[in-house]
């Protein structure tokens, strides 16, 4: 019987053991995906007939996937005749099967389908919803089976990232921090990148190569905006005031909109100063998970400020009632802000206006600021032009807070003419 060989590097060495939990975080280059592809294949040939899932929480093709790259591994370790690599799928050794999900697609009822799972690898897994994360755990329930999650840290909210760092000493858990250097086989032109990003992107390089948590990425539409707020001391406790009205700013996504977040800025409106209050994100969640989280943290009598497509209906919403009637009948008071062509420059220009006189609540608004800090302009380099905000993960907290500043109204101010007695003449 022949030897199956994999060069590891030994910052991975506290993953080769059988732990219910398995996660490795970090920046580029760490060799993370290559490590738990390898493994995956590793641990396919040595138990026969093992079924395995390689899940993201939005993936729309199988491009997406580790597919390729399990392939790529299962051809470079020699071990191609054992594996059936097929068009969705890839059969393993004894009848087993490598399976291609996002987690976003899964229902309660669904994602039953997964309970006869030995291995379910998350990839990108900073991106995983809170309720994905929480279907997810107890499904893959089989004796043996394993968790396995990779990712680029972005917030410490994000319910991986807290799941594995919040519980060391558990010992179902091992997880460890690999980045660039602890990688024996970086590779030079990965290299040459990264001493590029060190020194033309300094704001960025922490989080894209050390795996530090998102800041403030210079370049970004906010990035002077947010420091500006930060050493001014804006960004700190904000109390509620109860006598004004609560404003609840919505981002809905696009047409089928299951793939785009759906983000929430709470705010007030005090005189000069806006004061953004809270903050709410979720990828996937039917409008009920959103509207409970309104109660749940005290903003049920919030007026619901949402932007012209809440008068749409999408094809993945089976009630065919418009966004903006179902807020209403679940007892919410809206108001629909239009957007003419060029909004998107039209909010950034709003904000950045006003930013000077809105403050923050530090510990409820984490996420919203990293969505700010990071929501930069998308370049074309060869031609060296801008081509409009990037549609990434940050566009979508943005589009909330844009629209809260949209729709602020300062407060008008009235001169009164004082009336001057009249005197005789003497």
């Amino acid at each position: 019987m022949s030897t199956l060989t994999i060069k590891t590097a030994k910052v991975f060495e506290p993953l080769l053991h059988p732990k219910r939990y398995k996660g490795a975080h970090g920046g580029r280059g760490s060799g993370k995906s290559h490590f738990f592809a390898e493994s995956l294949v590793e641990d396919a040939i040595r138990f026969p007939g093992l079924r395995a899932v390689c899940i993201r929480e939005v993936q729309k093709s199988l491009a997406e996937s580790a597919k390729r790259l399990i392939e790529d591994k299962i051809q470079t370790l020699g071990v191609g005749t054992l594996f059936n690599v097929l068009k969705t799928e890839i059969g393993t050794p004894g009848g087993g099967v490598i399976l291609f999900q996002g987690m976003q697609d899964h229902t309660a009822e669904s994602i039953k389908s997964l309970e006869g799972m030995d291995r379910a690898w998350i990839e990108e897994a900073q991106t995983l919803s809170d309720k994905s994360w929480r279907m997810l755990r107890p499904t893959i329930r089989k004796d043996g089976s394993e968790i396995w999650a990779s990712w680029n840290p972005r917030l410490k909210v994000d319910p991986v990232d807290k799941f594995f760092r919040s519980q060391k000493g558990d010992p179902a858990i091992a997880c460890v921090q690999a980045n660039w250097r602890d990688n024996p086989w970086f590779p030079k032109v990965l290299e040459a990148e990264r001493q590029r990003d060190l020194k033309n992107d300094p704001d960025a390089y922490p989080h894209v190569w050390e795996g530090d948590y998102v800041t403030i990425l210079a370049g970004a539409y906010y990035y002077a905006a947010l420091k500006d707020a930060e050493r001014e001391g804006r960004i700190d406790f904000v109390p509620v005031d109860p006598n004004l009205r609560i404003y609840a700013c919505w981002d809905i996504g696009g047409p089928g909109r299951k793939a785009d977040a759906m983000t929430i800025v709470i705010a007030q409106f005090v005189g000069q100063k806006i004061n953004v209050l809270d903050y709410c994100e979720g990828v996937g969640q039917v409008l009920g998970y959103y509207t409970d989280w309104l109660r749940e943290r005290g903003w049920s009598k919030a007026f619901c400020i949402v932007p012209h497509d809440a008068a749409q209906t999408h094809a993945d919403n089976p009630t065919g009632i418009d966004f903006e009637a179902q807020l209403r009948a679940a007892g919410f008071q809206t108001r629909k802000i239009h957007s003419p062509p060029g909004i998107i420059m039209q909010r950034i220009a709003t904000t950045r206006r006003l930013f000077p006189r809105i403050w923050f609540n530090r510990e409820k608004t984490e996420g919203l600021r990293a969505a700010l800090g990071w929501f930069h302009e998308k370049r074309d380099e060869e031609r060296g032009i801008g081509l409009g905000p990037d549609h990434d993960w940050a566009i979508h907290g943005a589009d909330a807070f844009g629209l809260m500043c949209i729709a602020y109204e300062e407060p008008r101010t009235t001169v009164q003419k004082l009336a001057l007695p009249t005197f005789g003449a003497v």
